[in-house]
């Protein structure tokens, strides 16, 4: 193989993965089940990604639900008793409820109920709220919280694709945050 046929190569390989600068992937038709943290298509359910300043003004407006979607791990199984143990801090967008877990591909059955339950009660059980699903930027786990969101209803989910990277870049405040506690916590 000739250089420039395997540079040509590398480059058609690359744009394919969305890696060249500019490419976005495609938006797929399912939902994301591996790689989490890999380049981002710019919609979610044919609705554009909200840039930085799009969610900031519906954050000042206190418009939407804001909800960070940032896996937290559990409790090590088998730490010995009394063993302090202390979960990673969150700092997240000011007022957001934080549901971790939700924004894998595949959920099990009750954190499907977890993050239904929890949209319902954090919306009064109005499917038309606006939403906003954040956790890191180019992570695909809210993509995949939004998409789930419209597929039970929600007609205004929407996705800050650019997260608390993004948020923080632009000198926006964050806070702490908590998890909603997800089954059996």
């Amino acid at each position: 193989m000739t250089v420039r046929r395997a540079v040509l190569t590398a480059l058609l390989v690359s744009a394919a993965s969305g890696a060249v600068a500019g490419t976005l992937p495609p938006e797929p038709v399912a939902y994301r089940t591996a790689d989490y943290r890999a380049p981002v298509p710019a919609t979610v359910n044919g609705r554009p990604a909200l840039t930085t300043e799009q969610a900031a003004a519906l954050w000042r407006q206190g418009s939407a639900v804001f909800i960070d979607t940032l896996p937290q791990p559990p409790r090590p199984p088998g730490l010995p008793e009394g063993t302090v143990w202390y979960p990673m801090p969150r700092n997240d967008i000011p007022g957001s409820i934080w549901l971790p877990d939700t924004g894998y591909g595949e959920l099990p059955a009750v954190m499907a109920d977890y993050f239904e339950q929890s949209l319902r009660e954090a919306t009064a059980g109005n499917k038309d709220r606006q939403l906003v699903f954040y956790c890191l930027a180019g992570c695909w786990m809210s993509w995949n919280a939004a998409k789930r969101a419209a597929a039970l209803g929600y007609t205004q989910a929407d996705w800050y694709a650019e997260g608390t990277e993004g948020w923080a870049e632009q000198n926006l405040p964050l806070e702490h945050r908590d998890p909603v506690p997800r089954p059996g916590e």
